[in-house]
C-alpha cells in the first residue's frame, strides 16, 4: 500500500463513559488491542491520526504501526469500529494485532475498469456486487480488486468466477455470484391513442345529419292556409 502510518498510542488505565468522554474532548479515542498471541490492551490514539486512516485509499483495511509507550510497536488493521451516526466521527476502535505469515479476511471494495461494448450499443451496466470478501496475509491486502468489463456486450455479465486475483489472495465468495452485467434498454412503447367512445366536434350549426339547419321546422309557404 502506497501510505504507512505510525500512530503513537498510550496505556489507558481508566473505564466507563465518562472517561471516554473526558477522552474525546481532549481529542483522543479510546481503543482496544488485542491478538497475535499477547495480552489485550486498552489504550488512547490521536483521533485525527486514526481518522486519517479511515480516510484514506484503503481505509478500515489499511495495516499500520502502531507504537505502545511502555509495551512496543505491534503491526494493526482495525478489527471494528464505533461512529457516531449523526457526526460521523470515530468513537472507539478495536484493533487487532498481527503475527507474521497470519492470514485475516477481510471485504475488498471492487472496481469495474473500462467501458462495456454493450454500454457503447445501447444497453446499460449494473453493478451487482460492489465489494468481496477474501482471505489473506497483511502484506498482501489489495486496495481494490480491479474487474475489467470492457469486453461485456448486450445480456453478457461477470461473476467472479471470472475474476483473476494474486495467487496469495483466496476468494471467499461463490464462483457464480454475480459482479456486473450489461442490460439491454427496452425504450417505452407508445400506445395508439384509442378511436373508439371518442366524439369528434361538429362544426358550429351542423346538426348530427351533417345538414345546415336540420331540425328546424320548415316556414309556411305564402297563400297557403
Amino acid at each position: 500500500m502506497a501510505e504507512k502510518f505510525v500512530i503513537k498510542a498510550e496505556k489507558r488505565d481508566g473505564r466507563g463513559t465518562n472517561n471516554a468522554r473526558r477522552l474525546r474532548r481532549e481529542g483522543k479515542i479510546p481503543a482496544n488491542v488485542y491478538g497475535g498471541g499477547e495480552a489485550a490492551v486498552a489504550i488512547t490514539a490521536d483521533h485525527k491520526e486514526l481518522a486519517a486512516i479511515l480516510r484514506s485509499d484503503s481505509g478500515a483495511n489499511t495495516l499500520f504501526t502502531l507504537e505502545i509507550e511502555g509495551v512496543g510497536e505491534s503491526r494493526v488493521i482495525f478489527q471494528d469500529r464505533q461512529i457516531d451516526p449523526v457526526h460521523g466521527r470515530l468513537l472507539h476502535a478495536d484493533l487487532r494485532r498481527l503475527a507474521k505469515g497470519e492470514k485475516i479476511e477481510l471485504t475488498i471494495p471492487i472496481h469495474l475498469i473500462g467501458e462495456p461494448q454493450g454500454v457503447r450499443d445501447g444497453g446499460v451496466l449494473e453493478q451487482q456486487m460492489r465489494e468481496m470478501h477474501v482471505s489473506c496475509t497483511p502484506s498482501n491486502i489489495p486496495e481494490a480488486i480491479n474487474v475489467d468489463v470492457s469486453g461485456l456486450e448486450i445480456g453478457e455479465s461477470i461473476a467472479v468466477g471470472d475474476v483473476k486475483v494474486d495467487d496469495e489472495i483466496t476468494v471467499l465468495e461463490s464462483p457464480e455470484a454475480m459482479i456486473a452485467s450489461v442490460a439491454f434498454v427496452k425504450e417505452p412503447e407508445l400506445e395508439p391513442a384509442e378511436e373508439e367512445g371518442i366524439e369528434q366536434p361538429g362544426l358550429v350549426g351542423e346538426t348530427e345529419e351533417g345538414e345546415e339547419g336540420a331540425g328546424e321546422e320548415p316556414a309556411a309557404e305564402e297563400g297557403t292556409e
